[in-house]
């Protein structure tokens, strides 16, 4: 994934507001589970906000977005937890492609009309 990302433009690359919550509760349940220290969760965030400024515009979470993500929950076939409802949504409605590691997600987007690319 650092080769991909390297070689992206940054002005292309954005997360969404979400994203900045998942990843701070990401860390949070690794400090807790005792996977990481509570420095390694200081320096991974840190290192996280210095990406997002330098390397991501960022997209708010909006209501419409909510409902997008309902929208989406809704086919239930598509077993989808309600955060990956709300990125595959949050990037719909910014007419984006989602680019994840998750090959569940990746492979939801184009049931619900999305692009995906799964790194």
């Amino acid at each position: 994934m650092q080769d991909w990302l390297g070689v992206q433009a940054p002005e292309d690359l954005s997360i969404s507001d979400w994203v900045v919550t998942e990843f701070s509760s990401a860390l949070s349940i690794k400090l807790r589970m005792g996977q990481i220290t509570v420095t390694d969760r200081a320096n991974s965030l840190a290192m996280f906000t210095r990406l997002r400024t330098e390397s991501f515009g960022v997209m708010p979470v909006t209501s419409q977005n909510f409902r997008t993500a309902a929208r989406f929950s809704a086919q239930y076939a598509l077993g989808l937890r309600a955060g990956d409802a709300l990125h595959l949504a949050v990037c719909a409605d910014h007419g984006a492609t989602l680019c994840t590691l998750d090959r569940r997600l990746a492979e939801a987007g184009p049931q619900v009309g999305l692009a995906t690319t799964l790194l």
